[in-house]
């Protein structure tokens, strides 16, 4: 037993499928809860633990603050005893801002500008040239002794190469008694009705004084020095009047060759996110979209008449073609002739416009002509993608458009002024995307080469970005660089920055709630997470991870196995103690753990069918100019470290590809050069573990399509077909059938303004979701309510006699979802749960034996026995002829495979190559990589 003040005790949890469950869980510890897909272990830890801590910390606020906060609901629990302050690290938290990257996310960043501000020194983006800042007695010195004798101009500089006729600004400064300007680089006197030609690009100074240097006349060169700084906003300029020769002066940063001046330095002109730092062209996301000429004419065999221009589609006798045709007549070429041939001046005036009236001779305007002037197909399209144009407009003008690193910035993000500061020769950006582990390195010693007074301003600031940087290193994620945007990170990464994010915080006294952290993580790199958890722990956190991965439970402190199977068979603790205790039990896990069950070792590896896809040249992210070959007909599997580049061959290069090819699809592939072998395969289908659907009407039902067979056999009863009913009827998103009160929800929300909004049963309804006309219509005594009410395994029995509505639903049960019900909201489904129901979809779809699977860590969520099952079923798409990639890290995955790509041999810069290709048999006898030395003790080599 543990003591009460040392345990946090649950009591009476009956949140989903939780059976009224009583559990002590030991503070300051690093527990695992464990068990089957669906056992009830996110339900324990996170619907009802971090639920209840949540709810607790809200409750402090005052009524009138929680009107403004998301309010938590009361899990349906009796009591939780010992609960410290509550922080839940999930995988969902990834933002999907295109400004939020890893710099942002773990204020490395924000450190990095501070110490950019404070010690950076900066450069002249016109010449190079450091930029120096002088006081006015410096000011002074310097024209003393550089002009001493010399007859000079004291100037100060009021215009600087722009527009206007400056009319009123010669006024005002005529009545202030100045006399002579300089304008242009010519010296003029100032008269009354002054101007300048407006249309174009002006300088103008203001003669403050003219004098021969000397000492004598200190005084008077000072006064006139401070008065031109004071016209001039702190930049005087010096014209020797012997050589014509200017200098530029500033108590600014300034460039003493051309007179660019910098403002004052802070930390938010290196934001990206800031007005004053971001890129003007871009705007600080790095990228632009710009119109794709080859979109547009993608087959210059074809003519203007015939459609070649995508846009305009065929010919039709409008003004728009008129016009075109008036463009062509210029050029001496028609509509008819193949775009090829059109001259690249008659296309240029085409897509981008042309300020020439336009002479338009058409039978349909009689004899009359018209001119008029045309603005281009390009203008025309980019105001389709404004916010003001319709859904549908902006969908139409995307498949001409394609993203484009910032001409400008080239994807630095910041402007000019900010990529000019340095520090050791390098800006903030150069720094932000170096990889983690080289930007540490980097930073090392960096004080003994800075000079005494930047080391003692840096001090601080690297003392806390170094912290952060050893806290990323120390949870694998050394291969990332702070420019990476939050949206492209998996959900292990975007936990495992939110880690380190706590450990660098050092709180203590509270309690961590995680979700499988070990996603993505290779063997490798698992030591260092377990370490980074325990040192959170020994800093006097309590520790709850929701886990299935072996040498994270042998290695924690107190195990929660959750069972005995899932969904309505599960909700019940089946042991809780210490992993060696735990090996002594019979549960399904520790059969696992202690070797009495596991996934055995394939005895033959398929021979495939001797085609394969071959992909040369991929050079996207860190892919080192790679030509890989994929076998069709196996299931292969591509491993390696994170971040060594698996991700980007296949997610970023290969899908991408073959989908554009296949589907159209917009997304444009990493680069590559060539690709053989799509003839050998006819579709590819990417199964990934995002929801099924965004609302609580979205199910397993509806989304294999499985319900519309459903209704169907309701709609065929005699007792429908009497009533005149058809298949909407049966549909709780139509109206007629469903129930109106609730609109079909089956529960109606009351808003509670400061107290959490109260989910209630429809009245009318009881949560049914039909009206009672609907639910009179019965099939084998069930209404269609009942029916969707069914679990997976209740339903295969029910429709035994249906092989329309048992094919699919049993494949349902095939993968391992026998428990979850058919008419589950899919926002309640896990992420693993969500993946075996796509791939369920697909199984039960006719297949030609020629499609490619593509899998990303399909055992995230996934207990050893769930991923027993997950085999068998990718096994049957390869028996059947298919292929199946997927990318993984788990040894039990990658030693059923039958050919393994190994990818590597570091993450991130020190990655991008492929080390071993082959059968686990054949990569194990090459030289060591990571993943060989852990496949060796799997396959007992």
């Amino acid at each position: 037993m543990i003591k009460k003040d040392d345990k946090i005790e649950v009591l009476g949890a009956r949140v989903h499928n939780l059976k009224n469950i009583d559990v002590e869980i030991p503070r300051n510890s690093f527990t695992i809860i464990t068990g089957l897909s669906g056992s009830g272990k996110s339900s324990l830890a996170f619907d009802t633990i971090f639920a209840e801590g949540q709810r607790r910390y809200i409750e402090t606020f005052s009524a009138y603050a929680r009107n403004f906060l998301g309010n938590m609901e009361r899990p349906d629990v009796d009591k939780i005893t010992g609960l410290s302050p509550v922080i839940s690290i999930e995988q969902k938290t990834t933002n999907k801002n295109p400004r939020s990257t890893v710099g942002t996310t773990t204020e490395i960043y924000d450190f990095l500008r501070l110490l950019y501000a404070r010690a950076g020194e900066a450069y002249s983006y016109i010449s190079g040239e450091k930029m120096v800042k002088y006081t006015e007695e410096q000011i002074l010195a310097l024209i003393l002794d550089r002009y001493k004798g010399r007859k000079t101009y004291v100037l100060a500089p009021l215009v600087r190469n722009r527009k206007g006729h400056y009319k009123e600004l010669f006024e005002q400064v005529r009545k202030k008694g100045y006399l002579t300007v300089r304008v242009d680089g010519e010296l003029r006197e100032i008269l009354r009705g002054m101007k300048l030609d407006r249309y174009k690009n002006h300088s103008v100074e203001l003669v403050v004084d003219k004098l021969i240097v000397s000492e004598k006349d200190e005084r008077r060169l000072k006064e006139s020095v401070q008065t031109a700084m004071k016209q001039g906003d702190g930049l005087i300029m010096i014209l020797d009047a012997e050589t014509g020769e200017v200098r530029h002066y500033s108590r600014m940063l300034m460039d003493p060759k051309t007179g660019l001046s910098y403002s004052e330095p802070a930390p938010h002109n290196f934001s990206f996110n800031s007005p004053q730092g971001a890129c003007p062209r871009c705007k600080g996301l790095g990228y632009v979209n710009v119109i794709d000429k080859s979109k547009i004419i993608p087959d210059p065999n074809r003519s203007i008449y015939q459609g070649g221009i995508v846009p305009l589609g065929k010919y039709k006798n409008t003004l728009l073609f008129w016009q075109i045709e008036a463009i062509c007549d210029k050029y001496g070429v028609t509509l008819k002739t193949p775009l090829k041939d059109v001259p690249e001046e008659a296309l240029d005036d085409i897509l981008n416009g042309t300020d020439e009236r336009l002479n338009i001779k058409n039978q349909s305007l009689g004899n009359s002509n018209y001119f008029l002037t045309f603005d281009g197909l390009i203008k025309y399209i980019e105001m389709q993608q404004q916010n003001e144009a319709t859904a549908q407009a902006q969908k139409w003008a995307g498949q001409f458009v394609k993203t484009v690193i910032c001409p400008q910035c080239n994807g630095h993000r910041l402007n000019e002024e900010a990529l000019h500061y340095r520090i050791q020769g390098k800006n903030i950006a150069e720094l932000a995307e170096m990889d983690i582990s080289e930007l540490s390195c980097w930073l090392d010693g960096i004080e003994m080469q800075m000079s005494s007074k930047q080391a003692a301003i840096a001090k601080e600031i690297l003392k806390e970005i170094r912290s952060r940087l050893h806290f990323l290193v120390d949870v694998g994620l050394e291969y990332l660089n702070l420019n990476r945007a939050s949206a492209t990170l998996s959900g292990g990464e975007s936990q495992r920055i939110r880690l380190a994010t706590q450990i660098g915080s050092q709180l203590v006294n509270v309690l961590y709630i995680l979700d499988e952290p070990s996603i993505g993580l290779h063997q490798r790199d698992n030591t260092r997470l377990i370490r980074s958890l325990k040192q959170l722990r020994d800093a006097g956190n309590s520790i709850i991870v929701v886990e299935h991965d072996k040498e994270m439970m042998l290695e924690a402190d107190y195990v929660i196995d959750m069972g005995p199977r899932a969904g309505r068979l599960g909700g019940e603790v089946v042991f809780a103690g210490t992993p060696k205790e735990m090996l002594k039990t019979k549960t399904l896990t520790a059969a696992y753990l202690n070797g009495n069950m596991e996934i055995p070792i394939p005895k033959t590896r398929r021979k495939g069918n001797g085609k394969s896809i071959v992909l040369q040249g991929a050079t996207g992210n860190n892919l080192k100019n790679l030509t890989v070959e994929f076998p069709l007909g196996k299931f292969i599997c591509v491993t390696g470290v994170s971040g060594s580049g698996k991700s980007s061959l296949i997610n970023g290069t290969l899908q991408p590809i073959i989908s554009h090819l296949f589907y159209r699809a917009q997304r444009e592939p990493l680069p590559y050069v060539n690709i053989e072998g799509l003839e050998y395969i006819d579709k590819i289908v990417n199964v990934d573990q995002s929801p099924l659907g965004r609302t609580p009407r979205s199910n397993p039902a509806t989304y294999t399509g499985v319900f519309s067979d459903i209704r169907n056999v309701f709609v065929d009863l005699p007792e429908a077909k009497i009533r005149g009913y058809k298949p909407g009827r049966f549909s709780f998103n139509v109206a007629g059938g469903r129930c109106e009160v609730c609109g079909g929800n089956g529960y109606k929300t009351i808003e509670m303004n400061f107290l959490p909004d109260v989910l209630v049963p429809c009245e009318e309804c009881h949560g049914k979701r039909y009206n009672r006309e609907t639910l009179e219509v019965r099939f084998k005594g069930k209404s269609i309510a009942d029916v969707l009410d069914m679990t997976i395994n209740q339903a295969v029995e029910f429709f035994e006699n249906i092989p329309a509505i048992l094919n699919k639903i049993k494949v349902l049960q095939d993968v391992g979802l026998g428990y979850i019900k058919l008419g589950q909201p899919s926002t309640t489904l896990s992420g693993g749960e969500s993946q075996r129901v796509k791939l369920a979809t697909e199984l039960s779809k006719k297949d030609t034996g020629k499609t490619l699977y593509v899998l990303d860590e399909p055992t995230t969520g996934l207990h050893f026995e769930d991923i027993r099952v997950l085999l068998n079923v990718l096994n049957r798409l390869v028996d059947k002829g298919n292929t199946v990639l997927v990318i993984e890290h788990n040894l039990d995955v990658i030693k059923s495979a039958d050919y393994i790509i190994d990818m590597g041999p570091e993450g991130g810069q020190g990655g991008g190559q492929v080390l071993a290709t082959g059968t686990p048999e054949e990569i194990c006898k090459t030289e060591d990589t990571y993943t060989t030395q852990y496949l060796r003790k799997e396959l007992n080599l």
